[in-house]
């Protein structure tokens, strides 16, 4: 049997399981499809104040959980950052993600950074069991981490919460 007949036949199968499923059980199984997998949803762009950096990019959610404390399985960011000035400094994307641990939600910190002028850098991301995502967009001189001036002054922008 060709590839071709064998997925004809495949859809085929799959056609006459959905015909015969009852409206209310077609509806069930297209509801469990939906909620355990969503479409991936454009952030951006923002910009550092000033608009010397820029970051934007897509966020997915799978398996959105809404039992005591409602979390999505794993939530994937990735996009782009993008240092816009010509100094010594660098884009800094920083990311808080809050998640489910027992009861309780804390949160961490992840940043991504980009120092060459104009080129942007590409980066992907997975959590687990995530409350909330926001994001801070910061421009300041090249370091390990962002400086807690990055981190704690000004406002962060949501880019998820599970409802």
């Amino acid at each position: 049997m060709t590839a071709t007949r064998a997925l004809a036949a495949l859809a085929v199968t799959a056609t006459s399981a959905a015909i015969l499923m009852t409206p209310a059980a077609a509806q069930a199984a297209t509801d469990a499809t939906a909620a355990t997998q969503s479409a991936p949803v454009a952030w951006g762009p923002y910009y550092a104040p000033g608009k010397s950096a820029r970051t934007a990019g897509k966020l997915t959610a799978i398996g959105e959980d809404h039992a005591d404390l409602p979390t999505a399985a794993v939530v994937t960011i990735s996009g782009t950052v993008e240092d816009s000035t010509r100094s010594a400094s660098c884009g800094w994307a920083v990311f808080r993600v809050t998640y489910r641990s027992g009861n309780e939600l804390p949160s961490r910190n992840h940043w991504v950074r980009d120092c060459s002028y104009r080129t942007p850098k590409r980066f992907s991301v997975k959590h687990h069991d995530v409350y909330q995502v926001e994001l801070k967009v910061c421009s300041e001189a090249k370091a390990a981490k962002p400086s807690l001036n990055c981190l704690y002054a000004g406002t962060w922008k949501t880019l998820y919460l599970s409802k």
